[in-house]
């Protein structure tokens, strides 16, 4: 089991508070002492869960994320998702609908569990791709062009994500396959 931090439980009941906040839409004492209250409750439910290490190198590296890189990854992310939308969408409406889907096997040096995890997160997100398969630091990709896979595999969004981590620039994707059916997988 490992020890959960005073910073990972504060932020984590930050967050769970400002969630609630958001969604209620009340800011009365009443409410907030509901949210408190509920956020109590979830961060009691899940104690569990966050103190069992699931992967290997699972750290509490909410201490070393860099929050105010976090803030420019968030407004590049949401970018991302709009500019994919307008593609998907444009891809849909499109007469002859150019659809070539595809699927992207790449691996991915990124420093942590929670590292790839957001980067799956993100890529699932973004309009037109969705993570299938997280192995190690082996990801499974479905595209449904490949320009909607184009800012994984040219390496800016996981480049961002350890980013997120690390002030290190470094390649971080390697190993890219393409596949068109999910037979030349096996």
């Amino acid at each position: 089991m490992k020890k959960l931090s005073f910073v990972s439980v504060i932020l984590s009941f930050c967050g769970l508070l400002a969630f609630w906040l958001v969604m209620s839409g009340h800011y009365d004492p009443i409410h907030i002492g509901m949210g408190v209250v509920s956020a109590l409750v979830v961060m009691y439910v899940n104690h569990s869960l966050r103190r069992h290490s699931f992967y290997s190198d699972e750290l509490d590296d909410l201490i070393n994320l860099r929050y105010g890189y976090l803030i420019y990854y968030v407004a590049w992310l949401g970018w991302q998702i709009i500019a994919s939308g307008f593609h998907v969408a444009g891809v849909i409406l499109r007469k002859s609908l150019p659809i070539s889907t595809y699927i992207v096997r790449f691996k991915a040096d990124l420093p942590s569990a929670h590292a790839r995890m957001i980067l799956g997160n993100s890529i699932t997100l973004t309009p037109g791709t969705l993570t299938i398969d997280i192995q190690g630091n082996e990801f499974i990709v479905h595209a449904l062009t490949t320009k909607s896979v184009s800012s994984v595999v040219d390496d800016s969004m996981p480049s961002r994500v350890a980013r997120l981590f690390s002030r290190e620039k470094k390649a971080i994707v390697y190993d890219v396959r393409f596949y068109s059916s999910p037979e030349e997988l096996a």
